[in-house]
Parts: structure tokens; C-alpha cells; sequence
């Protein structure tokens, strides 16, 4: 494999690395939080109309919200693995037509 293509691939995969472990950061610290705030809020820690918004609120804005962050960090995951996959597909090809053009090459030489 190409050094350059064996660069490229690195930092793609350190790239798509990083942003999994952010938002691993952003589910441990605030998606399962408020889960379980949702969760104590329903099992009556808290009652009356400001738990029922709160409960709505969270429910409708701020876990869909992280779920379609996940969503997208997944699909962006999944294109990224398919560009390394077409990468090497490439790579390799190019190595195969160059290797025939020097036996070609060494022949008539």
C-alpha cells in the first residue's frame, strides 16, 4: 500500500475515532443523565405541570436531539469506511497496473 494512502488512512481513522469518543462524551454526560432525571421525575420524585413540561420537553427536544447527532455520527461513520474500502480498492488496483506496466516494460527491455 501507497505510504500516502496509508497516511490518508490513519488520519481518517484517528478523525472517525475522535468523534466517536466525543460523542460517547456527550451520551455518558448528558443523554443518560437526563434519562434517568426523565425516569426519577416519572417515578414521582417531582410532580404537577412543570414535571409533566419537563418530562415533555426532554422527551421531544433534547433526547431526539441526541439521537439524531448519533444518527449522523453513525451514517458519517459508515461513508467513512466505505471511502477507506474504495481507497484501498484503488490503491490496490494501481499497484496491479503498474506492476503489469514494468513486466510489459521489462519484456521489451
Amino acid at each position: 500500500m501507497n505510504i500516502l494512502v496509508r497516511f490518508a488512512r490513519m488520519v481518517v481513522q484517528n478523525v472517525l475515532s475522535q468523534l466517536l469518543k466525543q460523542f460517547n462524551i456527550v451520551r455518558e454526560q448528558a443523554y443518560d443523565p437526563m434519562q434517568s432525571m426523565i425516569q426519577q421525575v416519572t417515578d414521582g420524585v417531582w410532580i404537577g405541570k412543570g414535571a409533566d413540561a419537563f418530562v415533555e420537553d426532554v422527551s421531544s427536544i433534547m433526547m431526539p436531539g441526541v439521537g439524531k447527532i448519533g444518527d449522523g455520527i453513525t451514517l458519517f461513520s459508515k461513508n467513512i469506511d466505505n471511502a477507506i474500502a474504495t481507497m484501498d480498492a484503488a490503491d490496490e488496483q494501481v499497484t496491479g497496473i503498474v506492476g503489469a506496466l514494468g513486466d510489459i516494460f521489462g519484456s521489451i527491455f
